[in-house]
Formats: structure tokens, sequence, C-alpha cells
């Protein structure tokens, strides 16, 4: 057996001292510290740093030694850390092309959890498996019993081992509300890391891969909340053994123990004393002991469960007159029905009935109506069109039930709820309109987004017969605030989306699904195809002669771009047929733009150009210029494609003319793209060059990685500058990246 006979290192020879002079084993002091007998072990060989002042305090604690000896332990310790200056050499972050250094670091989580209690041992043995060679940490247990306020409550306590930042996702592999895209959770914690928006991959494999990277060599802490099972969590693993990563779940994941080697920590419901403790932390320990039965009783009615603890003791003590006895006798009543033991929201669900009676009838109508919300979080603006009422109003209501632990403002201005609230929300009558309310909330504002990110285009589509008005409308100043707005809420406007499908709220469903084409655009790739067809189902359903075509132009332009070419062309098809019986000019020069691309992905030059020809008569007819740029732009393309470079520059000229002065955006980089190559292919290669040179700054200015490409690609042709190449190269490894 190791004695642990310490080498000569001051700290370590004067922790083996006092452990042996305390009659401890290495294993008696380490599992009462909190620390690994592993780690114990190193301090006292010397063959680790000195220890953090935490674990210094937990050992001077443990050992029972009095202020002077813990301080000398402390002086000791600190003689073997690391100086300032080596720590921020450590916390230099990985150079990737593309990104630049973090303002700050990182540090995703949620608030700790208030009234923490207990769990010393779960705690300890989080940390042993945060200390391991392999530092997964898999975190289980049953629903509701407080495996997240455990594993937050650790990491607020640790924070200080991890330098380099904290990132924190919620999987939500448990509830009903779908679970975020993995390139979307990856893409928070790259944007965490000091990665551009632009510079984000848009696959789940190249954000993954960039992730690891940054990771690495870095000492974070990697908390993945509410994993579903163990291929959800492997994309987001940041590998590096400085990176400690926590796992919670309901499932045992025996995946990740096999293939990752995950520590496994069970969470059970709490025991009786630790119940009671509890209730204590909250309402005062003079209130718990003067009925000591009725708290017992509380705990019981319970089942354990933090999570119907906190309810209880959160209306306990908002009532100072009301006995134990009488919340206990008022639970009794309601599991009579739904025993607490005998399906896992039911006592949740009494707690919140009793929490509920003593809150303004305002705010238990505004606590049912977030059950109609069909997503995850909730802002102000959505609260305030639930409930019909102002923003103030909304926001003092959400408060309120903050303060009652019904919601967690999770961010800023954004709450949510458990998933177990949330079900019981979902219980309550919230009226009849509360979803319509909710889903036209996201309609206007969609609008007001499109109307930022895309100024000049026309109306999206004319409101529904029914609309009802939300109070008040976010505002967006420019399309960086409406692009900002749009990834936020991406998960939310496609659950917004489904639930009006599922509602069969068909005039709804395919509006919600046309505001966010400017994100489709921006995400071209993210597979839109399933959700543009729920929107074509529902626009038919609707019977809508406006949205019908223009669902479909937006489904083929997204097929074209997945490869689908001739399933695209009948979706064209279908959409210039329906918008011309309509008399509907924008939706017919719009679609036979898209045509054109798909006859030209094929081969088919000359048809291409007859269909920007046509739609370019349409959008003049109809008096949109920017219908009309587009058409020249595709037709200036295709011209330059056949070789005909007359027509391309004749066409490329006129087009950028109709551009105010200062304006920049993708169709003028391809316009000036078309424009320099036309010269190029006319002899004149000094202005030629010039207007390539200057779409691929726009182009690179503007993150638009496709057009860098395309107009460097252009410049190398006839250029073999090494600048360029190595700009060409840097563009085409970003636009790899993200396919």
């Amino acid at each position: 057996m190791d004695t642990g006979a310490p080498a000569s290192g001051a700290f370590g020879a004067r922790l083996h001292a006092l452990r042996t002079g305390a009659g401890l084993s290495q294993a008696e002091l380490a599992q009462s510290a909190g620390v690994s007998v592993r780690g114990l072990s190193d301090l006292e060989r010397g063959r680790s740093r000195g220890p953090q002042r935490r674990t210094v305090q937990a050992l001077a604690a443990t050992l029972r030694l009095d202020a002077a000896a813990a301080r000398e332990l402390e002086r000791l310790a600190s003689m073997g850390r690391p100086r300032r200056a080596s720590t921020t050499r450590a916390l230099a972050p990985v150079t990737v092309p593309g990104t630049v250094s973090p303002a700050g670091v990182p540090d995703l989580l949620p608030r700790a959890p208030r009234g923490f209690h207990g769990r010393a041992a779960e705690l300890a043995a989080v940390s042993r498996a945060a200390e391991s060679e392999a530092p997964l940490c898999l975190v289980v247990g049953p629903a509701g019993v407080g495996k997240t306020a455990l594993v937050l409550h650790w990491a607020h306590q640790r924070r200080a081992a991890f330098p380099d930042g904290l990132l924190y996702a919620d999987l939500r592999g448990f509830g009903d509300q779908g679970e975020p895209a993995l390139v979307e959770v990856l893409r928070e914690f790259l944007l965490a890391l000091g990665v551009p928006h632009d510079r984000i991959p848009e696959s789940v494999n190249g954000a993954a891969a960039l992730f690891r990277s940054l990771a690495a060599d870095r000492r974070l802490l990697v908390v993945l909340d509410n994993t579903r099972d163990s291929e959800q969590v492997r994309p987001l693993l940041p590998g590096g053994r400085r990176c400690v990563t926590v796992v919670t779940s309901r499932h045992r994941l025996p995946g990740l123990i096999v293939t990752d080697t995950a520590r496994p920590v069970a969470v059970d419901v709490l025991g009786p004393t630790d119940a009671t403790m509890l209730l204590a932390g909250v309402l005062g320990s003079e209130r718990v002991d003067a009925e000591p039965e009725a708290a017992r009783r509380l705990a019981e009615l319970c089942g354990g469960l933090p999570l119907a603890l906190r309810v209880a003791a959160a209306r306990l003590a908002q009532q100072p007159g009301w006995s134990l006895e009488a919340m206990a006798a008022e639970l009794s009543d309601e599991t009579r029905r739904l025993s607490l033991l005998d399906v896992e929201d039911t006592g949740v669900r009494a707690a919140l009935r009793v929490t509920l009676q003593q809150l303004p009838g305002h705010v238990c109508r505004l606590f049912a109506q977030l059950g109609r919300h069909p997503g995850t979080h909730v802002d102000r603006y959505a609260a305030a069109a639930l409930a019909d009422t102002d923003l103030t109003a909304a926001e003092t209501c959400l408060e309120r039930l903050a303060v009652a632990h019904l919601v967690t403002e999770m961010t800023p201005g954004r709450w949510t709820m458990h998933d177990l609230v949330r079900l019981y929300a979902r219980s309550l009558d919230a009226g009849p309109d509360a979803l319509k309310r909710v889903l036209d909330h996201y309609i206007a504002t969609g609008v007001a987004a499109v109307a930022a990110a895309e100024p000049g285009n026309e109306d999206c589509f004319p409101l529904p017969k029914d609309y009802l008005p939300p109070a008040a409308v976010r505002e967006f100043t420019d399309r960086s605030a409406a692009v900002a707005w749009y990834a936020a809420e991406r998960d939310d406007l496609i659950l917004a989306a489904a639930a009006a499908h599922a509602a069969a709220l068909h005039e709804r469903t395919w509006r919600i699904v046309l505001t966010l084409w400017p994100l489709i655009v921006w995400r071209v790739r993210d597979g839109w195809a399933p959700l543009l067809e729920t929107a074509l189902e529902a626009a038919r359903a609707d019977a809508d002669q406006h949205g019908e075509p223009r669902v479909l132009n937006v489904l083929g332009w997204i097929l074209i771009e997945e490869g689908r070419v001739p399933e695209a062309l009948t979706h064209l098809r279908a959409a210039c047929a329906l918008a011309s019986r309509a008399g509907d000019a924008v939706a017919e020069a719009n679609a036979l733009i898209v045509v054109a691309m798909a006859q030209a992905a094929l081969g088919n030059l000359d048809e291409a150009a007859q269909g920007c020809e046509r739609a370019l008569e349409l959008a003049r007819q109809a008096g949109d210029r920017t219908i009309e740029k587009l058409a020249l732009q595709h037709l200036a393309r295709h011209w330059a494609d056949a070789g005909d470079w007359r027509q391309a520059l004749d066409t490329a000229t006129q087009a950028l003319a109709l551009y105010r002065p200062g304006t920049t955006d993708i169709p003028r980089t391809l316009l000036l793209i078309v424009k320099g190559e036309a010269l190029l292919g006319l002899g004149n290669q000094t202005e030629g060059l010039r207007q390539l040179d200057l779409a691929a700054r726009e182009a690179e200015s503007s993150g638009y990685d496709d057009g860098a490409v395309r107009a460097l690609g252009a410049l190398l042709r006839v250029s073999a500058d090494a600048g360029l190449q190595a700009q060409y190269d840097a563009a085409l490894a970003r636009l790899s990246t993200r396919t």
C-alpha cells in the first residue's frame, strides 16, 4: 500500500505531516475534503503545482487547523502556483484563420441556484471525475431531481479552476419543444470563444472541428444539460485533456461510458433529512423546527424532488402566517388523484397549483398563456402579445413569476420555464386566442425584421383576415439587428410554424415561414426544404394565391442549392403558372429568375437568358426596381457564361446604374464580377482587373466568401500574383469549411 511519503516540496511535506498527525489515511482526507486520492497523493509528493485556495481551505477545514496553521498552509501552497504572466500565456487563444481573440473570458453559465443544500457526496464525485485523466462527467437521475442545480452549484464553486471560460447549453432532450440544432449550439460556443458570425462553419462537422481546435489547449468547463443520448452529445465534446465536460441526462448513456470513458455520477431524490433542510434554507430553521413532523410530511409529499420542494417553500415564504401543516394538508388533497411517486410531474403540478393560488389573477393568466407559447424562450414582446397587454405590464408579470420560481431569466430579457412547469402551464385554461396572438406576434416581428434586413423589397404578404395585432412590435434599426434577432429566435420561429401547422392555422403557418427568408438566404445550406414543404402544404390548404407561388419559389431555389434541379423545376414552373393566373407580376418574375438558375445548372443557357428577359419585362411593368436589378444580374451572368461579352458588359453596366452611390450587397458584387470578366473578355485588361479587384474587396469586407472566391479566381486567371493566390486560398478554405 502506498504510504504517501512526501517529496521534499514544502507544501507537500507539510500536508503529509498534518495528515499523518491527524491519523488520517489519504483516502479519508481526500473523501472528506472533496479531492481525489490521486490528486492528494500528487500534492504530497510535489508532483503537481500548488492547489487553488478553495482546495487548501477544504483541506484545512478537514484537518481542523487553527487560523495560523491554515494561513501557513495557504502560504506554502501559493508558492507553487504559476505566476500571472504564465497564466496569461496559457490563456492565449489558438490562432485559427478568420477568428479573433475574445474580448473577455466566455461565461455562458446561468446564475447559480439559490438555496442549494446537501449533495456533498455527489459534489465530491463530480470533482473526482473532473480531476481524472479523461475529464468527462455524466450526471444522471430522474426528472426534477436537481441534476442541473447540482452541476451549476459545482461549476460556480469551481469557476476559478477554468480560467479560459465556462460554456453551457441546454440540449432539451426530454421536453416536447424540440431540441436545438447541434450546429446552433456549436455556433453559440464559437461566438463565445471569439469567432465572428461569418466565419462559423455551417455544417455540424465543420463547426465541431473548429470548436475542438479552439478548445484543445484551453482550460474550459463545458456543461451539456438535458442530453437525450450519446449521439446527441458527441459532436459537442471539446476533446483536449485540459477541458472538463459535464453532461446531465435522465438516461444512463452507457455509450459515453464505453467510448469516451465518462465517469457516471448518480443523483437520486433527497432523503428526509436533506429535504427538510432544503425547506429550512428557504423558510428559516426556526419555522421548520417549530413543526418538524409537518416539514417531514411536506418532504414526503414532494417525493424528495428539489423542484417541488422549492415551489412549496416559495409558497410558504410568501405567507409567513401560514403553517406547514396547512400546506401539507393542501398538498395531500391534490395528490389523492395524481400521486407524486406514480407520475413524474404530479407533485410538481400540485405544488404549482398551490403557488398560483397566492398570485394575482392577471399574473396567473399570463402563466397559463405562457403555456401556449410554442417555443422555449419568451421575451416581453411575446408575453405582451399573449396577455394582450403592454410591455411594462408583461415584464412586471414575468418578474412576479420569476420570484415565485415559475420562470427563470436565463439571459437578460429572455425567460424560460422548466419543462415540467411548462407542461403544467399547458394544462390550464389560457383562453381561445392565446396561440393566435403569439403566432401573430411572430408574424408582425418577422415582417419588421424582413423590412430591416432587405429594405426596398415588396411586403411579404397581406396579413391574415383575423389577424390580432400585438400591442407592441420590436423595432430593428438595421440589417445586423434583424439578423441578430433571427439568430436568437430561429428555433422558436420554426417551432411556431410547427405549432400553427398542428393547429391547422394554415394562413399563419406559411406566413411565419416566409418571414424567415432573409435567414434562409443567409444560411442557404441549413436544410430548409422540409420546413418549406410544410409551408407549401399550408398555403395550398389556405388556397392563398399570394402565398403558394412565393413558397414554391423559395423551395425551388433551395432545391437547386441542394442539387435537386429536376424537382426544383417542377415547383418553379408551378409557381410561374400560379402567379400568371393570379396576375401577380412580381411573383412570376421572381419564379422565372429562379427557373433560369435551374436551366443554367442544366446547361440550357439560351433558355435561361430568355427567362431572365421575360422576368425583366414583368419587373418593369410592376415598377419593382429590386426584381429588375435581380433579373439584370442573372441575365448578365447568363450572357457571360455563354461567352457573349458585349451583352454581358452592357447588361451589368445597366444594372449597376440602378444602385445608389455607396450601396453594397451581394447582387452588386456579382454584377461587378460579371463586368470585370466581360471587360477582360473584350480585351480591356486594366479596367477588367480594377472591377474584379473592387468586387473582391467588397466581398471580403462583407464576409461574402462565395463572391470573394469568384472574383479572386477570375483575377488569378490573368495574374499569377502570390498575394492574390493567398487571398483566394484563404477564402476557399473558409467556404469549404462551411459547405
